[in-house]
């Protein structure tokens, strides 16, 4: 028997998401992007491993803190001194750890697989950062968190990874683990009632 499709944890919240965004008239859109690949990876970033590692994969770990370094649909995010997450498009987890233990050798490193704990919310929009605000500690103009951006950080007291999309795929990006994705999406839609054009309407009803 074949194995059901795999139900991403905002698949209740979905159509939730749907009418906040038709309901702001553009102020903000909301929505899941699921089942993103999501390594966390640890090596030292002056050992051999992180050159070798950076030529498999044709792009170099960035060691700036919060910054962000990209290479076709691979993105990397600077976590720590010696930690980084990777973000892939769906499925490719295997291959990608493959290939870092590939290059690494014998070099000591460490690959995680976190796919399955977490998901992906997009909030982008002319209000996307007043948003984000209101739960965030964090200066988010963009002056400051702007595109090549990204922090480990508290978003409505939950913790997440907020990334700073380059201009021309216009948002934020918020990865927040599966158990704590429920909880964040209600806190946003409820943040975002100011932005709504009828607030007195339930998220559910078509506005």
């Amino acid at each position: 028997m074949a194995d059901p499709a795999p139900r991403s944890p905002l698949a209740r919240h979905r159509h939730l998401l749907a009418a906040a965004t038709r309901a702001s008239r553009g102020a903000v859109r909301l929505a899941e992007i699921p089942f993103l690949t999501l390594l966390d990876v640890r090596l030292d970033p002056k050992g051999a491993a992180a050159g070798a590692v950076g030529l498999a994969l044709d792009l170099h770990l960035p060691v700036q803190p919060h910054t962000v370094a990209r290479s076709g649909d691979l993105t990397a995010l600077w976590l720590g001194p010696d930690e980084w997450l990777l973000v892939a498009p769906p499925g490719g987890e295997r291959r990608l750890e493959r290939r870092i233990r590939d290059a690494a050798g014998d070099e000591p490193v460490s690959v995680v697989d976190v796919s399955a704990q977490h998901t992906t919310l997009l909030v982008s929009g002319p209000r996307a950062r007043d948003l984000l605000a209101h739960g965030c500690a964090l200066d988010l103009h963009p002056r400051v968190f702007g595109p090549g951006r990204c922090a480990r950080t508290t978003l409505g007291r939950t913790q997440v990874v907020l990334i700073a999309r380059e201009p021309h795929r216009a948002g934020l990006w918020v990865l927040v683990r599966s158990s704590y994705a429920g909880y964040l999406t209600d806190w946003l839609l409820d943040a975002a009632t100011e932005y709504l054009r009828d607030t007195a309407a339930p998220y559910g009803a078509t506005p």
